[in-house]
């Protein structure tokens, strides 16, 4: 039974691997195949085959489809206002050209906190160009770093897409994985980033692209743009709010009526929608948008969002029949046979699985299903961190059969050899860094 159990994960996996990786399929096809070839492979009665792939995908939905669709729309809220730019203009005008890297690094970190990694990508790298060509720097030195920093965040941050899977499959705590997420982002983004980028602008000392600069436009349409500190607030409440909750559960004062509002407040549903909120006022109202505007400006936030909730949902069903089957099982006991830490195995399974996929979310969801067995007896901290090993092995060594590749391969206008040399290594240094800081972080808890 153990080896049939096996087999049918293999199976379930090869299946997503070959129907994503050569067919082309999309991966919320290819994950509902995979589940369905698994609990076939298991020996799930036919009339069963889906029964566990819809419970997860309902699931999912509910805890972590609205804090997406939230997310995007505070995004979406902060693109449109020029909330993002002013972000970024502040900060690129206070800094000598010397240490442009680190505020790349700096800009990313921050503007990538509410914002998906492609949404940063399309605001930074005309902002990225338009700093180098300036600047007379060659474009890798300043774009390593904002890559790192987008890079980063969207593996290892919620509320972006996988770190919000791994904590809903695995029973984390937000605010704590948030908290040590930043922790650990800031040893992966300087020394994947800054650090890095300097060895490899003399590897790829390619310029700015001039044609690039017509697309820079960092003006609201209508002129107005918000403050520094209104579009700061915006990107920092659901951290704080989040963090805020954290710190009052860990000093045991969430009984007390202060407690229990900061308790509710920062609940991350609570938090993000209170974000909305006060997106909709600060970069909506307050500039003179009017009622329909606004709503006309987040009801164009869902449409982007859609495939990836439908990619996150599959995930989920994928997870409940990899759990259901006690396929999870025998995988995690074989982890806990062969010795392997269990933080390091779930980073290993990850990296597999993101090579093999090249798919950040996909690598996510199936690390989390599997994981998550080992992780009914692990400690608060260590779930988090067993999270952010998920999340720094989901990032490791983008290749041809990632799209982020080719993303930035097209915009910085480079060879398929000189994205390797950059993009793919500072991918890989960056999950790598993430797996040692994590480590070191689980000796002190």
């Amino acid at each position: 039974m153990t080896t049939q159990l096996v087999l049918a994960a293999l199976a379930g996996i090869a299946v997503i691997v070959a129907l994503i990786v050569w067919l082309k399929i999309h991966p919320f096809l290819a994950l509902m195949a995979g589940a369905g070839t698994m609990a076939i492979a298991a020996g799930t009665p036919y009339q069963d085959l889906f029964s566990s792939f819809t419970t997860g995908l309902g699931d999912t939905i509910a805890g972590v489809g609205l804090l997406i669709v939230l997310g995007s729309i505070i995004g979406t809220l902060l693109v449109h206002s020029g909330g993002a730019d002013v972000i970024v203009d502040t900060i690129l005008a206070k800094t000598p050209v010397k240490r442009l890297p680190w505020a790349m690094a700096l800009i990313a970190f921050v503007v990538g906190i509410p914002l998906f990694f492609e949404v940063g990508v399309v605001i930074l790298i005309p902002v990225v160009m338009f700093a180098a060509h300036r600047a007379k720097l060659p474009v890798i030195l300043l774009g390593i770093p904002a890559l790192a920093g987008l890079s980063a965040l969207h593996g290892l941050v919620p509320p972006h897409p996988g770190p919000l899977i791994a904590i809903d499959a695995l029973g984390a705590n937000l605010g704590l994985t948030l908290g040590f997420g930043l922790l650990v982002a800031i040893p992966c983004v300087a020394i994947s980033g800054p650090i890095l980028g300097r060895v490899m602008a003399k590897w790829v000392p390619i310029p700015a692209r001039e044609n690039f600069l017509g697309e820079v436009d960092t003006d609201a349409p209508d002129g107005r743009r918000p403050s520094f500190a209104a579009a700061l607030i915006v990107v920092l409440l659901p951290v704080v709010l989040m963090l805020a909750r954290t710190v009052v559960e860990m000093a045991g004062s969430e009984e007390s009526g202060l407690g229990q509002a900061v308790v509710f407040v920062g609940t991350p549903l609570i938090a993000l929608t209170i974000t909305t909120v006060v997106a909709m006022f600060l970069l909506g109202y307050t500039l003179g948008r009017t009622l329909k505007q606004v709503s006309d400006t987040v009801g164009s936030s869902f449409a982007p969002i859609a495939s990836i909730l439908l990619i996150v949902a599959a995930g989920g069903g994928f997870k409940q029949t990899l759990v259901d089957s006690g396929i999870a099982d025998v995988i995690a006991s074989g982890i806990v046979q062969a010795s392997i830490p269990v933080i390091l195995a779930g980073w290993i399974v990850s990296a597999l699985i993101r090579v093999a996929t090249g798919s950040a979310t996909v690598a996510t969801i199936t690390a989390s299903g599997i994981m998550a067995p080992l992780a009914t007896d692990l400690t608060s901290p260590h779930l988090a961190l067993l999270v952010l090993a998920i999340g720094s092995g989901s990032v490791f060594l983008s290749h041809v059969n990632d799209a982020g590749f080719w993303l930035v391969k097209e915009y910085f206008g480079m060879t398929v050899g000189q994205t390797f040399k950059t993009w793919s290594l500072m991918e890989t240094v960056l999950s790598v860094t993430g797996l040692a800081s994590v480590m070191l972080l689980s000796l002190a808890f």
